[in-house]
């Protein structure tokens, strides 16, 4: 039983770490604004 508890205990450390991670992306990272610019071929206009 021990190999169980050791193995739960690890999924759930790691899920704990997964889920900081993306808790910490979303709050403390700010996106930057930029212009996009996207150039769209003409071949397949018209067919």
């Amino acid at each position: 039983m021990p190999t169980l508890t050791r193995l739960l205990l690890v999924l759930i450390l790691l899920g704990a770490l997964g889920y900081g991670a993306i808790y910490a992306l979303a709050n403390f990272v700010d996106p930057r604004e930029r212009e996009i610019t996207v150039r769209v071929k003409k071949d397949g206009f018209g067919r």
